[in-house]
């Protein structure tokens, strides 16, 4: 029964053939493309404002420089956002429940922010490492929590995402089980479960909203000190 709790987050298969790639590439067919029209329909006026009102809230913190990362950040978020919502719908699976590809997409877009950094203003970014005024005597120790802590980052971006979405989904299958299991010896507690889990149910829909909106606002803070 336990093995079956976590069955959910491995990679489903077709004729020995993981379909992860199928899952990650599914939202951009939910998507309408853009027409060369003067007047949308309503499905893509509301796609093109829910856009510009990412883009907007992303590219506050940043100076003109930064602005250049507008497009990569409003489709990292809409593709978070997708995913992670997709992933909530029954018979379905959540490639952002593994780690691996979070950390594929934290270690890159992170390593850019601190490369960009290094050719722009490498002063500034190594200055970091060392704030002014320390004493002598806490410089090693210093620079060795500041590099530590800024070598970590990747890791939080990916392991924030993934236990937030674990977590949730494992806690909705643990109640549905309890639900099912005491329908027929207990109605009365199944009603109250039942309850629970609509309550549940919406939390984890804001939970996979925020955790989008979450890993890719730190990318941007991250640039934000290396530009």
């Amino acid at each position: 029964m336990n093995l079956s709790f976590f069955d959910q987050f491995s990679s489903p298969c077709l004729l020995g053939i993981p379909l992860i790639l199928l899952a990650t590439l599914f939202p951009i067919l939910l998507f309408p493309s853009p027409n060369n029209r003067w007047i949308t329909n309503r499905l893509t006026t509301l796609q093109s404002w829910c856009i510009n009102l990412i883009t907007k809230q992303l590219m506050i913190p940043l100076n003109k420089n930064g602005h250049k990362w507008a497009m990569i950040f409003s489709s990292l978020m809409i593709f978070l956002l997708s995913i992670n919502l997709l992933g909530l719908l029954p018979y379905t699976f959540t490639p952002t429940t593994q780690l691996s590809m979070n950390m594929a997409l934290a270690i890159p877009l992170w390593l850019a922010t601190i490369l960009i950094g290094l050719r722009n203003q490498p002063s500034a970014s190594l200055g970091h490492l060392l704030p002014e005024g320390t004493p002598t005597l806490l410089i090693p120790a210093l620079i060795l929590i500041e590099t530590t802590s800024l070598l970590i980052r990747p890791l939080a971006l990916g392991i924030r995402l993934t236990a937030n979405l674990t977590a949730g989904h494992l806690l909705i299958q643990l109640i549905s089980t309890a639900t099912t299991a005491l329908l027929s010896i207990m109605p009365a507690i199944s009603i109250v479960t039942t309850t629970i889990l609509l309550m549940l149910t919406i939390l984890e829909v804001a939970v996979a909203m925020i955790q989008a909106y979450v890993f890719v606002l730190l990318l941007s803070l991250y640039l934000q000190e290396n530009i």
